[in-house]
C-alpha cells in the first residue's frame, strides 16, 4: 500500500525523526552557552525533535487504524465532489443523466477471501437524489454466485465505520466480512450482502449522516440513494424487512439514526458502542443550520421521548467499564417502547476499540440473522 498509509512514508518519517534526535544530541554542546542565540538554538532543536517524533507517531497510528486512507482524505479532496457552496456538484454528466448506479473502483485496495467464502468488490456508489458519490466495499456471499440461488434476492446490511475511519477498517480491523462468512458457513446467519462505508461524505468534515442545510445531503444519500443504487446492480431485498444497518462508534449512531428516521428503508440496526446525541464540535461544524429544532430531530434520545416509536429492531452494545455510552445506553433502553424493540449486549469491561467490537460482532450478526429478514 502506498501514499499516506504506505510503508515508504512510515519509514521516511521514522528515519527523519531518528536523524533529528541524533543531530540534536551532536549539536547541543555547540549551543550550550547563555547567549540569546544559543538559547534560541536549543529551543529550535527541542521543538524540531518533538515535531518530527509527533509526525512519526501520528503517521504510524494512522497507518495502523486507517483514520485517513489517502492524502485526499486528510486535506478534504477525496470521495465526494462538492461545489463551492458546499452542495454536491452535478458531475461531468450533468443533471440530465441522474441515474443511480454502482461502478468498480480501480483505485481502492483489493481484498480476497479464502475460496468458498464469497467475494469483496471495491465500488463507488453514485446517488441520484444527492449526486454524491462515495467509495464502498461490497461483500457478496458464496451463495450469490451459486446456481440454486440465481434468482434469489439477498438481505443487505449497510455497515459504517467510525469517524474519521476508512471503510477498509471494517475489513482489516473489525473483520466484518470474514466473520460474516464464518457465520454463514455455520448456518447461523443467512447469506447476506454487506455494504461497507464510512459515515462521512465530505471528508475531513464529520457529516454525522445528516442532511446539512445548504450542504451535503448525507442522510438522504444513505437512506435513499444507497439502497436504490445497490438495487440497480445487485439482487438485493426489495423491502425494508431485508435491510439493516450496522456500525461502530459514529457508525453506530448513524445505523440507529437511519433505522429510527427511515424505518421504511431499514427495519433493524446494530450499534457497536455508538452514541445517541446530535454531535456538534470542531469536526462537524454547524450541521443543523443554527436550528435547535432540527438538531433535536437528530438526537436519538429526544426522538424516543417526543416522536412516535418507529417499528424497528435495535441492538445496542456497551461496556460497564471502558465505554462512555453506558449511561446513555441504559437510558435508551428505559425509554424505548413498542413497536421499537431494543436488545443489548453489555460487557463487564471493554475499551472503545476494534478488539472489543470484534468480540461483540458474532452475537450481533447472530441477532441480525435470527430476525428472519
Amino acid at each position: 500500500m502506498t501514499g499516506l498509509t504506505g510503508v515508504p512514508l512510515q519509514a521516511t518519517v521514522v528515519i527523519v525523526a531518528a536523524i533529528a534526535i541524533v543531530a540534536a544530541v551532536r549539536l547541543a554542546p555547540r549551543v550550550a552557552g547563555r547567549r540569546v542565540s544559543h538559547v534560541l538554538a536549543r529551543l529550535g532543536l527541542v521543538l524540531g525533535c518533538q515535531i518530527c517524533v509527533i509526525v512519526a507517531v501520528l503517521d504510524l497510528v494512522n497507518a495502523s487504524f486507517t483514520f485517513y486512507g489517502s492524502w485526499g482524505d486528510l486535506v478534504g479532496t477525496a470521495s465526494t465532489t462538492m461545489d463551492a457552496g458546499g452542495a454536491p456538484a452535478q458531475g461531468p454528466s450533468g443533471p440530465a443523466n441522474r441515474v443511480p448506479h454502482v461502478t468498480m473502483d480501480p483505485t481502492a485496495p483489493r481484498y480476497r477471501l479464502p475460496t468458498g467464502q464469497g467475494r469483496i468488490e471495491a465500488v463507488v456508489i453514485h446517488g441520484v437524489r444527492t449526486l454524491i458519490s462515495a467509495p464502498a466495499f461490497v461483500y457478496l456471499p458464496p451463495q450469490y454466485f451459486a446456481q440454486p440461488y440465481r434468482t434469489r434476492r439477498f438481505p443487505v446490511t449497510v455497515a459504517f465505520t467510525g469517524y474519521p475511519g476508512n471503510a477498509q477498517n471494517l475489513i482489516t480491523h473489525l473483520q466484518l466480512p470474514q466473520t460474516a462468512a464464518r457465520e454463514i458457513a455455520a448456518h447461523r446467519m443467512p447469506p447476506t450482502i454487506l455494504v461497507m462505508l464510512r459515515p462521512t461524505v465530505a471528508p475531513p468534515r464529520d457529516t454525522e449522516c445528516t442532511d446539512v442545510p445548504r450542504g451535503p445531503q448525507a442522510e438522504t444519500f444513505f437512506a435513499e440513494d444507497v439502497p436504490t443504487a445497490l438495487g440497480s446492480v445487485y439482487r438485493t431485498a426489495d423491502s425494508a424487512a431485508g435491510w439493516s444497518a450496522l456500525g461502530d462508534s459514529t457508525g453506530g449512531y448513524c445505523a440507529v439514526k437511519l433505522a429510527m428516521r427511515h424505518s421504511d428503508r431499514y427495519s433493524a440496526a446494530v450499534s457497536l458502542a455508538g452514541y445517541y446525541h446530535a454531535l456538534k464540535d470542531f469536526t462537524t461544524g454547524d450541521l443543523y443550520g443554527h436550528s435547535k429544532a432540527y438538531r433535536d430531530e437528530n438526537d436519538l434520545l429526544w426522538r424516543l421521548q417526543h416522536r412516535p416509536p418507529p417499528p424497528v429492531d435495535l441492538l445496542l452494545t456497551t461496556s460497564r467499564v471502558g465505554e462512555k455510552n453506558y449511561a446513555q445506553t441504559r437510558k435508551f433502553l428505559a425509554l424505548a417502547r413498542p413497536p421499537t424493540h431494543v436488545a443489548s449486549i453489555v460487557l463487564p469491561f471493554g475499551g472503545h476499540h476494534f478488539s472489543t467490537w470484534r468480540h461483540e460482532l458474532p452475537p450481533a450478526l447472530l441477532w441480525l440473522g435470527g430476525r428472519g429478514g
